[in-house]
């Protein structure tokens, strides 16, 4: 019999799922809709989708500077750094191209002309971030995509720590962190998704605490002439990163920190071993 209370929801894309140690229902489910609630505010501010937050504000205001508020100051700041240690290659600028590309497991690729002509529209180096004004040159954007999910999950943890002294464990579409677990020996049980048949799992991992995420091409890629696209891009060249894994997945103290590491790591295409080696990061990686 399971000893913990589990609550479902749907956020930016993804099943989220979460798992309490918790006797009283009804606090369960309050602390269910505090999950949620959170979720939804941090999807509603940092989507590419509506035109009602601050990133079509940014996307739209024609080069002009836009005031941010310390959350997204927060944000910008961890996008910069982000590029910073990746040389360039981790570009939240780099959303233009989903212009051209859709990773819907179909067969149609761009032709190079299409690419090439979005790739003057990439590039942090060319935005003007001062705290608190971000001004983006007319005609770019910036999406926070890579790292918006990851960030949700720690923020929604952190929220339930302030309420509870219960342990808890949520998991975003892959997403997860944990302030660990009292029963069932001390760990959760994960799974790891297998990128050839996505239901199913290829390992299973006993997490006390921390984070975990998942970068892959499962559900996200191409097949075009005998050949898988995967989603990841390069944001210099505008085409998917050649010999990138088909998944990684990182552990980290955050869940930010760990999808970072992990998209780093598909960044680095045949180096991705040599790269998380390197971070010093337990991960496990399928080609």
């Amino acid at each position: 019999m399971d000893d913990y209370w589990r609550g479902r929801f749907r956020a930016m894309a993804s099943p989220c799922e979460f798992f309490m140690e918790e006797e009283d229902e009804t606090q369960a489910w309050r602390l269910l809709q505090t999950a949620a609630d959170e979720a939804w505010r941090i999807e509603h501010k940092f989507s590419r989708y509506s035109d009602e937050n601050v990133i079509h504000q940014i996307n739209s205001n024609h080069g002009r500077a836009v005031k941010v508020d310390d959350e997204v100051a927060h944000l910008l700041d961890f996008a910069q750094q982000c590029w910073e240690l990746s040389d360039g290659m981790f570009d939240i600028t780099s959303g233009v191209l989903r212009r051209v590309w859709q990773f819907n497991g179909g067969s149609e690729i761009p032709d190079e002309a299409s690419v090439k002509a979005l790739l003057p529209l990439i590039g942090w180096q060319h935005v003007n971030w001062s705290r608190p004004y971000f001004t983006l040159p007319e005609g770019m954007e910036i999406d926070f995509g890579g790292i918006g999910k990851e960030y949700a999950v720690d923020r929604v943890l952190l929220r339930l720590k302030q309420l509870t002294g219960g342990k808890l464990l949520l998991n975003f579409g892959g997403d997860i962190n944990t302030n660990g677990r009292s029963g069932g020996d001390g760990a959760w049980s994960i799974g790891i998704e297998n990128p050839d048949h996505p239901d199913s799992a290829t390992a299973l991992l006993k997490i006390r605490q921390g984070a975990l995420a998942t970068s892959g091409d499962a559900r996200c890629y191409l097949l075009h002439g005998g050949k898988r696209y995967g989603h990841v891009l390069n944001p210099k060249t505008g085409w998917p990163v050649e010999h990138a894994p088909r998944s990684v997945t990182v552990a980290a103290p955050t869940c930010t920190e760990a999808g970072m590491l992990a998209t780093f790591a598909l960044l680095h295409g045949n180096n991705a071993e040599s790269f998380l080696r390197g971070q010093e990061v337990k991960y496990w990686l399928r080609r």
